[in-house]
């Protein structure tokens, strides 16, 4: 009970030289919070970046690379869209559906893929792009030439030249994504939510339904229960989906069956997603899919992480490189300084310690009252760190910027998704955040506690040393 009391009385008595102590670990505390806030934002606002990609849940995509487009046939070529149009008057619209991005893997790939050592699951997608054309023909109208009223009061004898007429079209191109409704927890749809409606159902793999992204949606004033035409099918809409990371990974999304007849590629795919059985075996499964199937590509997220540049991957780097070196070099500045304030104050009370122990305390209760005192400030330091750490990090997401991701393409395909063909990169705006996690709280108490026990052992070690002999002389 005295030691608690004696240590009570020497806190309050020595309050500035406490806070000096507690502020200095304090500071140190908060930053290692708000690094790590901001590290796990990163890793959050990468994880969305992936998702949106490849749809929750996917460890790995198999592709097969786009060969140079070509007049199609039933060599996986890319078709150039070629347009026909009867004529007439009237107006005409014509939609030309083509795979987009890779080129197509026969249907029983997605088994093939399924069969390999730890493959969990593995679903095939069918990636599309519509061109829809409208617009109509005008006739000319054939007017004479010369002057009026010639000879033989005709219209003039040289005949006429065609005036007027010609074409007005304009150009829509939108994508379009056959999933499999038997198995929708792998592939893109994942990444979105259904906000409107429903999903599809495993009974309507042949039904003409569709799921619309919300974006789309809304430009094409689509609602639920509405009418969607593709090349002359019309879709009921039953759904309106809205992506997770405010970029969809297609504006329509469709039966695999469906797709697949639209696009002619009855029985092929473009994507094979997989999820694997173990985290830990996703290198080792890739090299499995890639030896076992010959003219595949396999990416991983891993893969795709490393394609991601602009402001997010460069605030990432800070994060997770400078700023955690950061907050260790502040954090052991901190560490240092207070165990030399206490060592120092500890020289200052020469005379009480020495006194101390010449009315009999032994140099293990002198120890223990110094790291006493010096834990309580390590304390006081983690709770006021935790405060301030806490703050920044509120701060960092109710006003942090929004960070670009730039996806750039993989391995051989020209594109790092299912339906990034037509282009080499795609940027993507996530808004930063900084999660504060228990895990974080909890090492800022252990990071208090270590502090106060470092300053207590350079205290400690001081007020050992001391003998009665120079309390003695202090007081002469």
């Amino acid at each position: 009970m005295f030691f608690f009391t004696y240590l009570r009385r020497e806190l309050r008595r020595r309050r500035k030289a406490a806070l000096v102590v507690a502020s200095g670990l304090a500071l140190g505390i908060a930053l290692v919070i708000v690094v790590s806030a901001v590290a796990a934002g990163m890793n959050q606002a990468q994880g969305k970046v992936l998702q949106s990609l490849y749809g929750l849940g996917t460890d790995m995509t198999v592709t097969k690379s786009a060969a140079p487009p070509g007049e199609g046939g039933d060599d996986g070529t890319v078709r150039k869209p070629r347009f026909e149009f009867d004529a007439g008057d009237e107006q005409q619209s014509r939609d030309v559906v083509m795979v987009q991005g890779f080129e197509t893997l026969a249907s029983s790939a997605v088994a093939q893929v399924g069969k390999q050592d730890g493959v969990a699951e593995a679903v095939g997608g069918l990636s599309l792009r519509v061109m829809k054309v409208d617009g109509e023909f005008k006739r000319g109208e054939i007017r004479p030439e010369g002057p009026p009223g010639g000879a033989g009061g005709g219209g003039g004898a040289g005949g006429g030249k065609v005036q007027g007429g010609g074409a007005a079209f304009g150009v829509d191109s939108y994508s379009v994504y056959g999933t499999d409704v038997a198995h929708l927890g792998l592939g893109p749809l994942t990444s979105s939510k259904i906000t409107s409606g429903r999903t599809f159902t495993a009974s309507e793999a042949n039904s003409k339904v569709a799921v619309v992204d919300a974006a789309y949606a809304k430009e094409q004033k689509l609602g639920v229960g509405g009418k969607l035409t593709v090349s002359g099918t019309a879709y009921s809409v039953i759904g309106i989906a809205t992506a997770d990371s405010g970029d969809a990974a297609a504006n329509v999304y469709l039966p695999l069956a469906q797709a697949q007849s639209l696009a002619d590629a009855e029985d092929k795919v473009t994507t094979v997603y997989v999820r694997a059985a173990d985290s830990q075996r996703i290198e080792e499964v890739k090299g499995a899919i890639q030896q076992n199937i010959p003219g595949t590509t396999v990416t991983t997220s891993a893969d795709l992480a490393d394609t991601v540049s602009g402001s997010l991957s460069t605030a990432s780097d800070l994060a997770s490189g400078v700023g955690r070196w950061l907050s260790v070099v502040v954090l052991a500045a901190a560490f240092l300084v207070a165990g030399l304030l206490t060592s120092s104050a500890v020289s200052r009370r020469v005379r009480e310690f020495g006194t101390l122990k010449a009315l009999g305390w032994r140099s293990g209760r002198v120890t223990r009252q110094v790291v006493g005192e010096a834990l309580v400030h390590g304390l006081i330091g983690g709770v006021l760190g935790i405060g301030v750490g806490l703050a920044g990090a509120w701060a960092i997401t109710a006003f942090g910027p929004t960070l670009t991701a730039e996806l750039g393409a993989v391995g051989a395909g020209r594109g790092p998704g299912p339906l990034r063909g037509e282009a080499g990169t795609r940027a993507l705006d996530i808004a930063l955040t900084a999660p504060v996690s228990a895990a974080t709280v909890a090492l800022a108490v252990g990071l208090a506690v270590a502090g106060g026990l470092v300053a207590g052992a350079f205290g400690g070690w001081r007020a050992a040393r001391l003998r009665p002999a120079d309390a003695l002389r202090r007081v002469a």
